[in-house]
């Protein structure tokens, strides 16, 4: 079953730690409009623009699995509202490409240039709210003493 016509729900909620941990990682039908939003409004737009493959880190996380990886309680994941990109060393675009594309073009809740450098993020976060009012919210992941901190873009 698909959410758009290139994301498939086993891609959206697929998981190495789930697995290897033997968690259940299914999307609740609860969260099924949140996921098709996102995959409507953020992944397939770019997955159009660009003409290749997006792999994604992290898509759908349960409860279960958020708490294994250490996520945060508020976690949009947890909802289906937010994916993580991670184009380096892959065909097409480079993670500051597909972050400057969806500052630049798509509506979103949240947009998280996650570690790297000043040229790079290591990955990319996007959020997008199915409930239609988009924060456009811009945010830089960096370390600070082994903790995880966020600086507005």
């Amino acid at each position: 079953m698909n959410l758009s016509k290139n994301l498939s729900v086993a891609e959206f909620t697929k998981s190495n730690t789930a697995t290897r941990k033997g968690l259940d990682n299914s999307l609740p039908k609860a969260y099924w409009l949140s996921a098709k939003a996102l995959a409507e409004n953020i992944f397939q737009p770019l997955r159009d623009h660009f003409g290749t493959p997006l792999y994604i880190t992290s898509g759908f996380r349960s409860k279960a699995l958020n708490e294994a990886i250490g996520g945060s309680n508020k976690s949009q994941h947890s909802k289906g509202e937010a994916i993580d990109i991670d184009m380096d060393g892959r065909k097409g675009p480079d993670n500051a490409e597909v972050f400057n594309y969806i500052k630049e073009c798509l509506p979103f809740d949240q947009l998280i240039w996650e570690f790297g450098d000043d040229t790079k993020p290591s990955w990319v976060h996007v959020s997008y709210n199915p409930d239609g009012e988009q924060r456009g919210e811009i945010l830089v992941a960096y370390k600070d003493n082994g903790r995880t901190k966020y600086k507005y873009w």
